[in-house]
């Protein structure tokens, strides 16, 4: 039996996005032995600081902009971040030019452009997820009728079935909520039962056939502490969980991912990428909640700091479809935690820019800080809107990692800054209850 091919590491890689996880990735593959630049398009001025990064301004949703970028670049290999290029095909117009692209086809990625897709997809692969039905936007009766079926008092989750920026799920407590929910989809939506339980973000990298997974975390999506306010994009994650640790993640692949793997394959439509599973730790087991056809925007940030081994090789194996028999990525020892800082009024308008203050204080507390929506002016850093920046404190175990996260996030400050002051403190707790069992 003939040995798996050696990985080898891309020396020029392009980047398309602009947020805090295209600056992890920035961050991560450039200081990798080997690689000689990461160009991001179009990035940001806090992306362009890391060493060996730069920037350079092209729509991300332009697909012939982005390949003539890739070929006056000479990329080795392109890296996909956020959603919408993937839905507007921009890794097909890549692929068709001749480059090895991290991300799936628009057809593949509609495992996450399309909640309803992702069910078909899911109950064909015989993937454990919550009961719910996909409805056509001119009948919501039969969708309120539905939700009352699942749960007569309403408490059901109502999903847009498009791209909504990780802000399309509302989590209903009565049957006004579910039927206001409803009413207000622009297209067609989906009905589920809403599960009990702790959720986890399992994400792997693919190339078509096999999965190998990253480190297990969590997101926290809504606005305030305690989980309330409405769902976000995501204000803070943590890794590992002590509920789901990251040697348990081949049990889910098997259960989730290569499942729908094969699926797809089956459908014409292999994936190649990182398949995001978000589950639902459930008193009966996992449950899919969705899957998202890209790294997590805040679990990336709190991810890569994790990892023991260069990224961009595994990457590249996965965009040319050859991941070897490997069962997990080595990781650091010791836990992380994301915080994310975002502007007044998100996540419905968010307030204008505000100077931020605090930026090397938090690093010199010895946390990352990645820049998602931020300008350098002549007077320093202003936010822009939206989730500005994420903080990332590492530590010997949750705990740890929790009050560096929460100290460099003290430190800085702009006028109507909004965080949450709870990220991971469930871990913690989680981590303390399983010691003390042990």
């Amino acid at each position: 039996m003939s040995a798996a091919p050696a990985l080898v590491q891309p020396t020029r890689i392009l980047i398309v996005g602009g947020g805090g996880r295209e600056h992890a990735l920035a961050w991560k593959l450039a200081a990798e032995p080997g690689v000689n630049e990461v160009l991001v398009a179009p990035g940001s001025d806090g992306i362009a600081t890391e060493p060996r990064v730069r920037c350079e301004s092209v729509d991300p949703l332009d697909g012939p902009a982005v390949v003539a970028l890739a070929r006056r670049f000479a990329a080795e290999l392109v890296v996909i971040g956020p959603e919408a290029p993937l839905a507007a095909g921009v890794v097909d117009a890549l692929a068709d030019a001749g480059f090895a692209v991290f991300g799936p086809t628009a057809a593949a990625a509609r495992i996450e452009s399309s909640k309803a897709f992702c069910r078909e997809v899911a109950e064909a692969a015989g993937v454990p997820i919550a009961r719910g039905r996909a409805f056509a936007q001119t009948d919501p009766s039969a969708g309120l009728a539905y939700a009352m079926g699942l749960a007569a008092d309403g408490r059901v989750v109502v999903k847009a079935d498009g791209l909504a920026a990780g802000k399309g799920v509302t989590v209903c407590e009565s049957l006004d909520e579910a039927a206001e929910a409803i009413s207000a989809q622009p297209d067609a939506f989906v009905v589920e039962e809403r599960l009990a339980g702790r959720e986890a973000s399992v994400i792997a990298l693919c190339d078509g056939q096999r999965a190998v997974a990253l480190p297990i975390s969590r997101d926290h999506k809504r606005l305030g502490d305690g989980d309330t306010g409405p769902n976000t994009g995501g204000m803070g994650a943590v890794s590992p969980l002590p509920d789901l640790p990251d040697d348990e993640a081949e049990t889910i692949l098997d259960q989730f991912h290569r499942p729908v793997l094969a699926e797809l394959a089956r459908r014409g439509t292999p994936f190649r990428g990182a398949l995001y599973a978000g589950l639902m730790l459930t008193d009966e087991g996992p449950r899919l909640l969705e899957f998202n056809a890209r790294f997590g925007d805040p679990e990336t940030q709190a991810i890569l700091p994790r990892l023991a081994a260069p990224l961009g090789p595994l990457l590249l194996a996965a965009a040319q479809g050859r991941l070897d028999g490997r069962r997990s990525i080595p990781t650091l020892p010791g836990a992380t935690t994301a915080i994310v800082l975002a502007a007044a009024g998100y996540p419905g308008a968010p307030a204008g820019p505000g100077p931020i203050d605090g930026l090397d204080r938090a690093r010199d507390l010895g946390a990352w800080v990645f820049h998602a929506a931020t300008r350098a002016t002549p007077a320093g850093w202003e936010s822009a809107g939206g989730r500005v920046l994420t903080v990332v404190g590492r530590g010997p175990d949750p705990a740890a990692s929790r009050d560096a996260a929460e100290a460099a996030a003290d430190a800085i400050t702009w006028p109507g800054m909004q965080r949450r002051h709870d990220i991971g403190l469930a871990a913690e707790r989680a981590a303390a209850a399983v010691g003390a069992a042990s």
